[in-house]
Parts: structure tokens; C-alpha cells; sequence
């Protein structure tokens, strides 16, 4: 993670900020959005179905996948989710070679599920920079193969093509309005960034402010980290004020990317997140931080809170991970950036509404010596959400609900709410009677009066 970098003149920076904050003005803004990544990479995991029920208790309207796995193209089918779906490293090469390809995938993989099953973006391989192979030059005639087969298919409007990006793609990030990407990549970024320009797609980039962080705890503070910073860092050549890691890092990749003359380019960040779980030299791996990081950044991106570079500006940002995946190499915290174990188990409850305190605890047993704590549904929630929430627990979430079936002894009061309330303090107590299990994407709230 390259926190600091030489500077470019005041002068020129001044300058360029005063463009930036103008085209944020002047854009329009249809509201910030916030995904999740879905990865495969573990044992044990759901079916694609029970996986999209999952998705739609919690409120999750955005999906990344990183391919274009046919089951679950179909499990996602007539449910509205946005997809994000994704063209391996591995298939590149054909993909570049002849258009011939692009096109067959197309017509098997795409067109048959499609427009149920809405497919917003397609990804033609994944942080490419950083592999170990030179695969970088297959990146563009591959997302000009799909492009022109999405055209002959009358989509090329529809779906939006680009390429996912590390951070390392910079050369400098620190401060932001230093940021610069690195020349060596400059034979892939040009024909790049003209192809995301031509097709007014977005350029993807995975932001880590918990690597930025974990590598140089001297230079960066875990509450800066975590959106949880009292104090600010300014930009001295822009005078822009930072609270926050992650709107460092992205903006410093907006500033690389006005330094090339392409500022007409949005960002997307299709990737970040935080750990629950990590080695022994990763302490600030847990539940509690990997909560507060996440909480954070949802009601941040939800508030249309844009950037300081880009203030209001429409940001929009997928959560990495739907599940903890235990295939993965390396450090411990590889394996545990999920907000659910593969048996759907809650690592901690997130609101994707943002409406969830920050400073819940996540860790430990909230129920009282006294065992008087229950779990009913807020009354805040919508309908939707409720019947939702009640038709997981009773599905999935293997709660016995025959008790509120008619002329069972809970059916009274027949509502929704007093059905969905049974349903959750069953699962409340059944699971531990942990605050992570009265979550219910927001539609569960706690009460210490009993209910019945």
C-alpha cells in the first residue's frame, strides 16, 4: 500500500482541484449504491437459491460474482438484484483472439437469462497489474470483443464493460492529490482508460484501508481506518480535509486520473472491506472492527457523502465479502473477510440501510444474567422486508413456525408483524440470544419487555 509520494506543483493542483469540485457540481447524481462480492472460493457454501435468499434479507439490491456461473445466473433470476458478473483471468486469451468467442459467450452464458436475470456489468478480468503471469495486454482487445458482441446483441447501453484494479496500480497515493499511476502499466492504462471513456463505463478499483493500516500503523491510526477519526489530515497542495482512509484512496485515484486528461471517468470501488479474523500479527482483525468498518462505510456511501475531491458525488461500492471462504491462501485474514460463515452463520449483523448503530457488540452474549431479552420486528420495517425476513427464518434459518400457522396457539393476532416477531425471538433464543442473531437486515429489534 503506497501511503506517501512526491508532490506535483501547488499551483497546477489548485487548479485542478477547482475542476474537480466543478464537475462534481455540474454532474448529475442518481444516489450512491452499495454491493456485496460473492465468492465461491470455500467449502460447504449454500446453494445459489438459499444464497438469494440470503441476499434479500439483507436488503442487498447489488451482487458481484466473478464469473458467469449459469446456476447462479439462474437462482437470481426475476429477483431485481443488480449483477456484476466477471470473466476470469484463466479466459483472457480466447476472449482477445477472436471476436468468435466473445460472441458464443455471449449467446450461452448471457442471452438466455437475460433480461430476468439483470446483468448490469460485466468484468473482463480481475487486477490484472498484479498477476503473476503478463496478462495485462489481453485486457482490452477481450473488453473490445465483448463490447462489439454486446453491440450485435443491441446491449451495449445495458451493460457496462471494464476491468477490476488494485491499488498498486498507483504509483503514488499519498496524499491524494499526488496521486499518479505507475508508468510501468502505461501500455495497458491508455488503451484502457480510451475504451472506459469511448464507452462511458467506470474504472474498478478495490480499495484496502485496512492493508494501508496494518502495514504502517505508525503513519496510518486505526480510527482513521475505520471512519471513526475525531481529527482530520489535510491535503496541504489542495487544502482538502480527510477523515477517512477510504476516501483517500479514491481519491487518489481520481486526481491519477485527471493528471491523464480522463476526468470525465467515474470511480467504482468493486471491492473493500475488513477482516474478522486474522494471524497472530493481525490483532485489529475482529468482528468488532470488521463491524464498525462496514457500518461506516454503508451510511457513508448511502448519504451520497461523495469524496472531498468529489463531494455529493455518486459513489458506488461493494462490500468484500458475502462469506468467509476457507480455500484461500495466505494469512489467516484471506480466509474471514465475510459478513457470514458458509452454514450462514452472522460473523456480525450489518444494516444495509444504514440504520444500525455502529458501537453494537458483535463478540459477546448480550442477553441478560436474568434471560430476559427478547427479539420482536421493528416496527419500522417495511412489509416487504418483514415477509422477507420471516419466510428466511422459517426457510433457512430452520425455525419451526408451525405455531403461527391457523388454528395453531400463536396464529392471534394474525399480522405480519406479530407472526415475523414470534418467528425472530425463536431464532433469537435458538441462536445463542446474541445481538447478531435479532439482526434481520434491520427488521429485528431487541426488547426487555416480554412480548407474549
Amino acid at each position: 500500500m503506497l501511503l506517501f509520494a512526491s508532490r506535483h506543483s501547488g499551483s497546477d493542483i489548485e487548479l485542478q482541484g477547482i475542476i474537480l469540485f466543478l464537475s462534481s457540481v455540474i454532474g448529475s447524481c442518481s444516489g450512491s449504491s452499495i454491493g456485496v462480492c460473492y465468492g465461491r472460493n470455500a467449502d460447504d457454501l449454500p446453494t445459489p437459491d438459499k444464497v438469494v435468499e440470503l441476499v434479500k434479507l439483507q436488503n442487498i439490491k447489488y451482487v458481484r460474482i466473478y464469473d458467469s456461473n449459469i446456476q447462479v445466473l439462474k437462482a437470481f433470476a426475476n429477483t431485481g438484484i443488480e449483477l456484476m458478473i466477471g470473466i476470469p483471468n484463466s479466459d483472457l486469451l480466447p476472449f482477445a483472439q477472436f471476436q468468435s468467442n466473445a460472441d458464443t459467450w455471449l449467446k450461452n452464458n448471457i442471452l438466455p437469462y437475460y433480461p430476468a436475470t439483470k446483468i448490469t456489468y460485466i468484468t473482463v478480468g480481475a487486477e490484472v497489474t498484479e498477476a503473476p503471469s503478463n496478462i495485462s495486454a489481453l485486457v482490452v482487445p477481450a473488453m473490445w470483443n465483448v463490447f462489439t458482441a454486446l453491440k450485435k446483441a443491441g446491449l451495449k447501453k445495458k451493460i457496462k464493460i471494464s476491468t477490476t484494479n488494485s491499488l498498486g496500480i498507483l504509483s503514488c497515493s499519498y496524499p491524494p492529490s499526488a496521486g499518479a499511476f505507475n508508468s510501468s502499466h502505461a501500455y495497458f492504462l491508455k488503451p484502457l482508460l480510451e475504451f472506459l471513456a469511448k464507452s462511458r463505463s467506470p474504472f474498478m478499483v478495490n480499495t484496502y484501508p485496512y492493508y494501508a493500516y496494518r502495514d504502517s500503523p505508525t503513519n496510518v491510526s486505526l480510527d482513521y481506518a475505520l471512519f471513526e477519526s475525531s481529527s482530520e489530515v489535510i491535503d496541504q497542495s489542495t487544502g482538502l480535509l480527510y477523515t477517512n482512509m477510504f476516501d483517500s484512496q479514491v481519491d487518489a485515484i481520481y486526481f491519477a486520473l485527471m493528471a491523464l486528461n480522463f476526468s470525465t471517468i467515474e470511480v467504482m470501488v468493486t471491492e473493500t472491506g475488513w477482516p474478522s479474523k486474522g494471524s497472530a500479527e493481525e490483532v485489529d482483525a475482529t468482528p468488532d472492527n470488521a463491524h464498525t468498518y462496514n457500518t461506516n462505510l454503508i451510511r457513508h456511501v448511502i448519504n451520497d457523502t461523495g469524496t472531498p475531491a468529489r463531494p455529493g458525488n455518486e459513489l458506488d461500492v461493494y462490500i468484500f465479502s458475502l462469506f468467509n471462504e476457507n480455500r484461500k491462501p495466505g494469512l489467516e485474514s484471506e480466509r474471514n473477510w465475510g459478513i457470514f460463515d458458509p452454514d450462514q452463520t452472522s460473523i456480525y449483523n450489518l444494516d444495509f440501510n444504514g440504520r444500525a448503530p455502529v458501537d453494537v457488540t458483535t463478540e459477546t452474549n448480550a442477553t441478560n444474567s436474568n434471560g430476559t431479552w427478547w427479539c420482536i420486528a421493528s416496527s419500522e420495517a417495511s412489509e416487504t422486508d418483514l415477509q422477507n425476513s420471516l419466510d428466511w427464518v422459517c426457510g433457512s434459518g430452520n425455525v419451526d413456525c408451525s405455531a403461527v400457522q391457523p388454528s395453531q396457539p400463536c396464529f392471534e393476532p394474525d399480522s405480519l408483524i406479530s407472526h415475523a416477531s414470534y418467528a425472530f425471538n425463536t431464532y433469537y433464543q435458538q441462536n445463542g440470544a446474541t445481538d447478531i442473531a435479532c439482526g434481520f437486515g434491520g427488521s429485528g429489534v431487541k426488547t426487555d419487555t416480554d412480548p407474549s
